[in-house]
């Protein structure tokens, strides 16, 4: 797994790249942890994840909550088709707002 993470328009944005899953789970959540220090709304771009497991999932999920008791928030953006499925199947995506494009994701938090 790949993490970039930048700012664009007030918002942190984190593009997640390749397998999202046990092995790496811990590292999503230590690299949010740092940057939520200095950010409260993120959107997570996932253009480029190819795998999710439970755990990667749980991750996103540890995000979210560390995310909206700082009172931000967090979007995904671009979520394929592969991991869309996990999502669907846990119910996942009754929890998140998911934008088909980055910066309609971004756009949706001046909207509120």
């Amino acid at each position: 797994m790949q993490l970039n993470s930048y700012d664009k328009k007030g918002i942190t944005v984190i593009d997640i790249a390749g397998r999202l899953d046990a092995a790496n789970a811990p590292q999503i959540k230590s690299k949010f942890r740092e940057l939520s220090a200095k950010q409260k709304n993120f959107v997570l771009n996932l253009d480029k994840l190819e795998y999710i497991d439970s755990t990667g999932l749980g991750s996103i999920v540890s995000c979210l909550k560390t995310a909206t008791e700082a009172g931000g928030d967090v979007k995904l953006a671009q979520l394929q088709d592969k991991p869309r499925m996990i999502f669907e199947i846990t119910r996942a995506y009754k929890i998140f707002d998911i934008f088909d494009n980055l910066d309609a994701a971004i756009e949706a938090f001046s909207v509120k």
